[in-house]
């Protein structure tokens, strides 16, 4: 039984309790924040939200989220960049990431890869890619 949403969302505290994973979603375009979200959260996902790179960083050590969804195309650091510079910190290297973007080029995906991503999704994603990959990024994670 999933615990009923905080003022409509459900809360980090709420993840705890009930095994939910606290998702950290970096990406630029507000619609596509919108609507990575409102999968995740039908799913009882805790959505957290950054709007580039830099600030993605950032929230992914302060907030120790379960998983980390990463757009590439981004003002400033992009998201190979950010996925790069989170798979070499000793406080986030354990976190998975799963890039996805409008890069649909075979070279894109091996890069991200190579910058430390687990997964690669390209824009626009379907809900049911979107959350068997989550699944099974949070299912490696978990036998780590």
């Amino acid at each position: 039984m999933q615990p009923e949403p905080t003022q409509g969302r459900f809360t980090t505290q709420d993840a705890i309790d009930n095994g939910m994973a606290t998702i950290l979603v970096i990406e630029d375009s507000p619609t596509d924040q919108l609507a990575l979200g409102r999968v995740l959260e039908k799913e009882g996902h805790v959505v957290l939200n950054a709007s580039n790179g830099e600030a993605g960083v950032i929230m992914a050590i302060n907030q120790q989220p379960d998983l980390i969804l990463m757009d590439v195309v981004m003002p400033g650091v992009n998201g190979f960049q950010a996925t790069r510079q989170l798979s070499r910190l000793t406080e986030t290297a354990s976190i998975p990431v799963i890039i996805i973007t409008t890069k649909d080029q075979e070279t894109d995906r091996i890069w991200g890869m190579r910058q430390g991503a687990c997964g690669y999704l390209t824009k626009p994603v379907k809900a049911h890619d979107l959350k068997v990959s989550v699944d099974a990024a949070l299912a490696a994670s978990a036998t780590l």
